[in-house]
């Protein structure tokens, strides 16, 4: 009989120190980009948003969606990544319904506590910028 004791695994996320967590249910990411796409249509065509709003979103979108595309493919091959702040700015200059669609398509960026926790921090900055937008140019709020 051996004194020894159990080893407990090397690969780990917590003797790795990763910050990783169960994904939210994507229902939830696109409720909320449902939502947000109804409420953006309304407040475009009911408060009279300026034709580029709707422009930088959809770019922005654009551009972020590939960031994260990209970022996957990186983590995937081990090669240079995107850094987070860049992911985080991207979406909080609009681009964060893109990003919702690329993390759900790509199954990207969903687990690390961190960087969820950050990502719905700027999707909550951006709809409180928009809103208070909407609010300065229709001279009603939005909510």
């Amino acid at each position: 009989m051996s004194n020894a004791r159990p080893r407990p695994p090397l690969a780990t996320p917590d003797r790795l120190g990763r910050d990783l967590s169960k994904p939210l249910p994507p229902a939830l990411s696109w409720i909320t980009l449902l939502v947000f796409a109804a409420a953006f249509t309304v407040a475009y065509f009911l408060f009279g948003l300026a034709w580029w709003v709707p422009a930088l979103y959809g770019a922005a979108s654009l551009i972020t969606f590939a960031a994260y595309g990209i970022d996957k493919s990186a983590a995937r091959r081990s090669a240079g990544r995107v850094p987070e702040q860049t992911l985080l700015l991207l979406g909080l200059v609009g681009g964060w319904p893109g990003a919702i669609v690329a993390q759900q398509l790509f199954r990207h960026k969903t687990r690390k506590r961190s960087f969820r926790r950050a990502f719905w921090g700027t999707v909550g900055v951006n709809i409180l910028v928009l809103a208070a937008a909407v609010y300065v140019v229709a001279g009603t709020p939005l909510f």
